[in-house]
């Protein structure tokens, strides 16, 4: 007896290290291999639904304006094992490394185990809706603005008047006259999001107002160099609901002039689960019904959707759902797509988005490319999926109990979200632009 539970031990071991070597490529282990959870955050067979709503996202040098071609990146990572192309640039900066999650394509992962009952609670007839295009809405911009700022831009104060304990301290290079979501008298999320393009650094807030000496006021915010995967602390906000940065998510229009947009866009839905998904850190709901949508829950649109009737900007959005799909971030309108603002849009031709219903998405299962606890690295395609049930079963003979290993795919349960929990984002449908679609929780 002794004898064979040292030969299993034995298996196990080598199991796990050939599994490490052949996903990863080097010497780091996946995360999905073994993920002890941490202080605040635990698995649960099947977290519930939520309410709440958060910020959107920025321009580029003005509301409007698009960044010129420019410089080779100063913030461009080092090329990681199985990344593929370049990651999405906007002026002098990468946005995120190329191995991001938010930069991987998804066209090559397994539908989520519980697809069919996320689709459902969103609604199987709601329509994909794009929160942004060109010209003026309530006097605002239509979509998320950021604004392109120098290494030498001045950082200012900022004071958080809500959820300080969970945001990065200032001071940020934003200017006094950054554009903000929904324009200066906007209710809603009133995102100012800033990239300092010399030194690769996203700058995000989240109600943000300003101040006559240049300071800025805001509930929530959160630093991004943009050369790291690093993630958000487990239970933590950003700028956004789910703790995610707004800006990598953002529908841009020199992207689809462009030629392609390559990374995931960013969405919303009425209600989710007090739970998420990889990337995400943050929940902000009080629903624990398992067959609602945890955030950072990723969508995609099913591969046998023809696309080819479209108008060609929808065309160009309709090609990126079905490649890099759309990540889960905040409560809102269903199935609201951010972008930013930009002349160059054709509100027309993005109205066909509405051909586009949730019964022709899917969601996806990213559970085994995570690389490592903490991280938003990913592994690419190629690369290798360790086969999820061959390491559980490894990891449950070894010797020491590291900690239960959580279902494929399963939502975390984040607990600190709880104390946020209560307000509930509208049901309703919102009308392109409208900033008032929910309440961050």
């Amino acid at each position: 007896m002794p004898r064979r539970r040292s030969l299993l031990h034995a298996v196990a071991v080598a199991v796990l290290i050939a599994a490490a070597l052949v996903a990863c490529g080097d010497s780091t282990i996946s995360a999905n291999l073994y993920s002890a959870p941490s202080a605040t955050t635990t698995a649960v067979p099947g977290a519930g639904p939520a309410a709440s709503a958060s910020p959107r996202s920025a321009p580029t040098t003005a509301p409007g304006t698009r960044p010129a071609a420019s410089a080779p990146p100063t913030n461009a990572p080092a090329a990681a094992s199985g990344a593929g192309a370049a990651a999405p640039q906007v002026g002098k900066a990468r946005i995120l490394p190329a191995d991001n999650i938010w930069n991987r394509s998804v066209a090559d992962l397994p539908t989520h185990a519980k697809s069919a009952a996320y689709l459902g609670n969103i609604g199987l007839g709601a329509k994909v809706h794009p929160d942004f295009g060109s010209g003026l809405l309530d006097g605002g911009p239509i979509g998320v603005p950021f604004v392109v700022v120098p290494g030498t831009q001045p950082k200012v104060a900022i004071r958080y008047t809500a959820y300080g304990d969970e945001s990065d301290p200032g001071p940020m290079p934003i200017p006094p006259d950054a554009p903000i979501e929904g324009g200066p008298d906007a209710d809603g999320d009133r995102h100012v999001l800033a990239i300092d393009e010399d030194n690769g650094v996203l700058y995000e807030l989240y109600r943000a107002f300003p101040s006559p000496d240049g300071s800025w006021d805001a509930e929530s915010g959160a630093i991004w160099p943009l050369g790291s995967n690093a993630l958000r602390t487990d239970g933590w906000t950003s700028a956004d609901a789910a703790g995610l940065p707004v800006v990598p998510g953002l529908a841009r229009y020199d992207e689809v002039a462009g030629g392609a947009i390559r990374h995931a866009l960013r969405f919303t839905v009425p209600r989710t689960q007090r739970a998420v998904l990889w990337p995400a850190t943050h929940a902000a709901s009080t629903t624990t019904d398992a067959n609602f949508p945890p955030m950072g829950l990723r969508l995609r649109l099913k591969a046998n959707v023809n696309i080819d009737a479209y108008p060609p900007q929808s065309r160009a959005i309709l090609r990126c759902l079905k490649e890099y799909g759309m990540i889960l971030a905040d409560n809102g309108g269903a199935l609201f797509v951010s972008g930013a603002p930009d002349p160059g849009w054709d509100n027309d031709d993005l109205g066909a988005l509405s051909g586009i219903t949730a019964a022709m998405l899917e969601a996806v299962d990213e559970s085994g490319v995570q690389v490592a606890p903490g991280s938003a690295q990913a592994r690419q395609p190629g690369g290798g999926q360790v086969p999820a049930r061959l390491l559980r079963a490894a990891v449950a003979v070894l010797p020491v109990r590291l900690a239960p290993l959580p279902p494929a795919g399963q939502p975390t349960l984040v607990r600190r979200a709880a104390r946020r929990a209560g307000r509930v984002a509208p049901t309703a449908a919102v009308s392109s632009g409208d900033r008032a679609a929910g309440r961050r929780c």
